[in-house]
């Protein structure tokens, strides 16, 4: 009853706005107020019926009975005049910014008005008791739709209700989202505290602060279907209540309504587009772990590379899963985007991770299962260590995410040392380098780069090109590896003493050798170049030992161990 009281107030404050604006509706408007005393009498007299010849409606133009302004608005704000933004409670860093707007309307028993809550976020406006940039105020108040007028209040919910907003904003994507990504991408702890105290709590005791817009209807484009698209153009003001003047400038509010199905389709094509990457990352798997089949192939895979991508794709698995779960309506895209990521981690990534662990796992006729089982035990809590670890770590370095990001896209370097260290020949299959590159890097691109994300977060250029430029060199060093050996761009003065296959082989007895790999005879009065000498003297074709090489670092007659050629 108090609220449907205090619904009542504002319409009539705001009717009798109207009626002093435009005098000749305030005659048709008496009426109504007649009305609200006594509905009977307004009925029989049949005023209200008389109410409607005032206004007219384009025959071209929708019903304004369908003219629904729930929503979320975005657009800008800017001062009235000139002024250097100083105000009592609020300092404004630029005299305009951007805005956003979220309302919910709810039609009253009063015909032509209807009950509007929301809120509206400042940005560039720093509060000077909490210090930030975003100010953030509830409103409640009328809209009056034969006008097309939009009259809000400040409302802090300091009564104790709870304002209708809430449900709706705990089912609007757009808003659950822009929640989600601003706390693991862009706020701090320290930021989530203070976002819980109310900015208007000191201008609620010396401000009034007052909404008066009027509401457009937009023509909308052909890909927005039959959404309906609003704008809001109005002026927001705050005499003070102990007459000391204003608290701040007057403000002109320009905002257009959003299109929450076209941003339920964008987050939809991100997890489409997310789906897709990971199916080409479990194609691009496929082809290195054939690429790599052999255990000396395996053996020449750096581990904490792929330990690495294994956690990232883990990483990204938890983060949809979780966006799934926060955003209902949106819940079967992120969950499908979700189990990929699970798929490329739990299965390809865990099963390449421990192929490439027993292969270069040295093997000991006399061990049991019991100490391979507790090995195997070792390698799996580390991994799970560093991932539960790693999500620890970046909660508590929430302010440094981004150069966190930026040393988790180093994934390439433990395998570019490897190859400098062991001098492993072509280890790596080059459609997995360059698949791999660009598929890590496209969903940070989005993030972080897209103008247009449907996570709201501010592009950052300079990341993006240092992220993209950071991988493609890591690729350009393997791909060089790959096609130049190991060590091309390593000094020759610097590099260690290399073992020398192509080594000249005196004959003394005369007597043919013939190669056990092929079982064929060897001509060592050719080049050096057409045969190779193990360190055990036992010599094999050049192109024999090598294709042995891919498969086992050992001699084929002793069973020695191998240098790398």
């Amino acid at each position: 009853m108090r609220r449907s009281a205090a619904v009542l107030r504002v319409a009539v404050v705001s009717l009798v706005v109207l009626g002093l604006a435009l005098p000749p509706l305030a005659a048709a408007l008496r009426p109504l107020r007649e009305r609200v005393a006594s509905a009977g009498a307004a009925a029989s007299s049949g005023s209200w019926a008389d109410e409607h010849a005032f206004y007219k409606r384009d025959d071209n133009d929708m019903s304004p009975y369908s003219w629904n302004i729930t929503g979320t608005y975005k657009g800008s704000w800017s001062f009235a005049g000139a002024t250097n933004g100083s105000s009592r409670f609020l300092e404004f860093v630029t005299s305009k910014g951007d805005s956003v707007l979220e309302l919910l309307s709810t039609p009253t028993k009063i015909s032509g008005v209807h009950y509007v809550q929301g809120t509206i976020t400042f940005h560039d406006v720093i509060d000077k008791s909490h210090d930030r940039g975003v100010a953030q105020i509830r409103l409640e108040g009328v809209y009056i739709w034969p006008f097309r007028q939009l009259r809000m209040v400040a409302n802090s919910g300091a009564d104790g209700e709870p304002l209708q907003e809430e449900d709706y904003f705990l089912s609007n994507p757009y808003h659950l989202l822009r929640i989600f990504s601003s706390q693991v991408f862009q706020d701090s702890s320290e930021e989530k505290n203070r976002r819980k105290n109310s900015l208007t709590h000191d201008m609620e005791k010396h401000c009034n602060i007052e909404i008066a817009a009027k509401v457009v209807r937009v023509s909308s484009n052909q890909n927005e279907g039959e959404h309906e698209k609003y704008r809001l153009e109005g002026l927001m003001e705050s005499p003070s209540v102990d007459d000391d003047g204003e608290c701040f400038s007057s403000i002109l509010l320009n905002s257009t309504s959003l299109n929450v199905e076209a941003y339920y389709n964008k987050a939809v094509n991100y997890t489409l587009m997310v789906t897709f990457i990971s199916f080409l990352q479990v194609l691009l798997l496929i082809r290195q772990m054939e690429h790599s089949n052999t255990q000396s192939g395996a053996a020449k895979v750096s581990i904490i590379m792929i330990g690495q991508q294994a956690i990232m794709d883990a990483y990204l698995c938890l983060l949809h899963l979780t966006a799934g779960i926060l955003v209902e309506s949106l819940f079967n895209a992120f969950a499908t985007a979700a189990f990929f990521k699970f798929v490329v981690f739990s299965i390809f990534e865990m099963r390449y991770l421990l192929a490439i662990w027993k292969a270069s796992r040295p093997l000991n006729s006399g061990e049991g299962w019991e100490i391979m089982r507790r090995e195997l035990s070792v390698l799996y809590s580390r991994f799970y260590g560093i991932l539960l670890g790693g999500i620890l770590l970046m909660y508590e370095l929430h302010n440094f995410l981004r150069p966190l990001l930026f040393l988790m896209y180093s994934f390439w370097i433990p395998q570019i040392v490897m190859n400098v260290i062991r001098d492993t020949r072509k280890p790596l299959h080059p459609q997995y380098i360059l698949g791999m590159t660009a598929t890590r890097v496209a969903i940070a691109l989005y993030i972080f780069g897209c103008p247009s994300n449907f996570m709201r977060i501010e592009p950052d250029k300079k990341w993006c090109i240092a992220v993209t430029t950071f991988m493609s060199i890591q690729a350009a060093v393997l791909l060089l590896q790959h096609y130049l050996g190991s060590r091309c761009f390593i000094p020759r003065q610097i590099l260690p003493e290399k073992y020398c296959y192509h080594r000249k082989v005196e004959d003394s007895t005369n007597q043919p050798i013939d190669c056990v790999i092929c079982m064929t005879t060897i001509d060592l009065s050719q080049r050096t170049s057409e045969y190779m000498v193990a360190p055990c003297e036992h010599i094999f074709h050049s192109g024999c030992l090598q294709r042995w090489m891919d498969i086992k670092m050992e001699c084929p007659t002793c069973r020695r161990s191998l240098p790398p050629a």
